[in-house]
């Protein structure tokens, strides 16, 4: 009788090389490049050698781009000025396939990805980013890797790899109204901490998924490496072929017909068994808002801000005391009396459309009491959304629209919050720092941050009737 084996074991046998040790050597069907890539493609030029698979490799530029207009002299920075050009040589030189600064399709590389095809069932698929764990919604094996494993990839489109455990997060019930993704994966991320998923491969199971949209699919597995495991991932299904079906990179006539057999075989055996199970019951979700400088410091939007004193240990202790001084709360305090000076609506975790009509429905005949950017995830979402009508609502509103990149999530590209500011923030990480020095990150959705702009502080959507 043949071995049943989970969704992740299918991808990986089948991509597998040789082995050496626990190592094995992985090949890989696609790789996303983007503007801080630039040492990989230097270590090659220096090395006289180029990209040994230029039509598996895909580019945009993304963390670095002004949002403020699409002219690099309008980099934050000279040498930040210096890196699209540098970018646009590696990309020529290689006969990458490109989406440059010009191009409507350039974007957030977890955007741009499954927005082009380029994200397929089955796949192993790399970046050079650690979120790129975001493909896995679509039935991939998705990793980020280091500018090292970077320039090997380029080298050789093959990967050195140690395989992972693998764990199941399964989630029953129906999620209730306003319940997001976003609040979905905080509330893991809250139950079994940032090093929970260390060393696993995760499979995201049950009804609750089942029942999402592939971009809130894409939401979940985007932070799947905030709870530690480098990787999410989620069966395919005809959510997944009916998303996929016409995309540029896609598989097209007979051939897609060949592929969607294929990836009917690729969930998980019904007897296959994972290293770990952890199971949590939607109606237990509420909506979700980090209160320290950890993904997993996040609690539902009507509890107040822990107390140091109640902790369960010395350690955990510590680790609030040193989160509070950081975020400036007092323990004690409602999070829905927490006031905030700007808003951040974007980032590879929440700026595709289906994000930005849930932050348009509230924002829809209010105003912002706080400074609220809001930052398309490609040039097509920013295109759609204009075509809907959804740029007015925001202006009207007092938010500022921008082009398609990565902005304030990870503050590279001179979108930045102020020292002692606290930002709410549809990212996918509140450290410290991480938005500008000093600046108090607060994770949530998308819908929760309109709200929060137009409140001016830590508001329950569900008072806004969201749905």
């Amino acid at each position: 009788m043949p071995v049943a084996q989970t969704l992740f074991d299918k991808i990986w046998d089948r991509h597998v090389i040789t082995r050496r040790g626990e190592q094995c050597l992985l090949y890989i069907d696609r790789h996303i490049v983007h503007d801080g890539s630039f040492h990989a493609f230097a270590n090659l030029r220096a090395r006289g050698i180029k990209v040994r698979r230029p039509r598996q490799t895909f580019g945009t530029p993304d963390h670095y781009v002004p949002t403020w207009s699409r002219k690099n002299e309008d980099a934050a920075t000279p040498e930040i000025g210096r890196m699209l050009p540098t970018y646009i040589d590696n990309m020529r030189d290689n006969g990458v396939v490109s989406f440059p600064l010009d191009d409507i399709r350039q974007g957030i590389v977890h955007v741009v990805g499954p927005e082009q095809g380029i994200t397929l069932p089955g796949i192993i698929l790399v970046c050079g980013d650690s979120h790129t764990a975001s493909h896995g919604a679509l039935g991939a094996f998705a990793f980020g890797i280091g500018q090292s494993e970077n320039e090997h990839v380029l080298a050789t489109q093959t990967v050195w790899q140690t395989r992972p455990r693998t764990m199941r997060i399964s989630i029953d019930g129906v999620r209730a109204p306003g319940i997001s993704a976003k609040d979905v994966i905080l509330a893991i991320i809250a139950r079994i901490g940032t090093a929970g998923a260390v060393g696993h491969a995760i499979e995201y199971a049950g009804q609750v998924f089942r029942a999402m949209s592939i971009e809130e699919r894409l939401t979940v597995c985007n932070m799947s490496i905030e709870c530690g495991s480098r990787t999410g991932m989620i069966a395919p299904d005809d959510a997944t072929y009916a998303y996929l079906a016409g995309r540029p990179y896609a598989p097209q006539g007979a051939e897609w017909d060949r592929a969607v057999e294929r990836w009917r075989k690729l969930p998980s055996d019904a007897e296959a068994r994972f290293d770990r199970e952890v199971r949590l019951d939607a109606g237990e979700i509420a909506p979700m808002v980090t209160w320290g400088t950890s993904p997993e410091q996040a609690l539902p939007i009507d509890a107040r801000v822990p107390d140091p004193a109640a902790a369960a240990d010395t350690q955990q202790r510590a680790a609030i005391e040193k989160a509070l001084a950081y975020i400036g709360l007092a323990p004690g305090t409602p999070l829905t009396d927490i006031a905030v000076d700007r808003v951040f609506i974007g980032s590879c975790t929440n700026s595709r459309i289906e994000d930005l009509r849930a932050a348009a429905q509230v924002a829809r005949g209010r105003k912002a009491r706080v400074p609220t950017l809001v930052v398309p995830g490609s040039g097509l979402v920013k295109r759609q959304a204009e075509a809907e009508g959804l740029d007015r609502i925001f202006t009207e509103a007092g938010f500022e629209w921008r082009h398609a990149g990565c902005s304030m999530c990870v503050g590279m590209n001179g979108d930045l919050g102020a020292a002692g500011q606290r930002v709410a923030s549809t990212s996918n990480r509140n450290f410290e720092g991480r938005q500008g020095k000093g600046v108090r990150t607060h994770l949530m959705s998308p819908a929760m941050a309109a709200a929060a702009a137009v409140t001016g502080r830590f508001t329950d959507i569900r008072r806004f009737g969201a749905n």
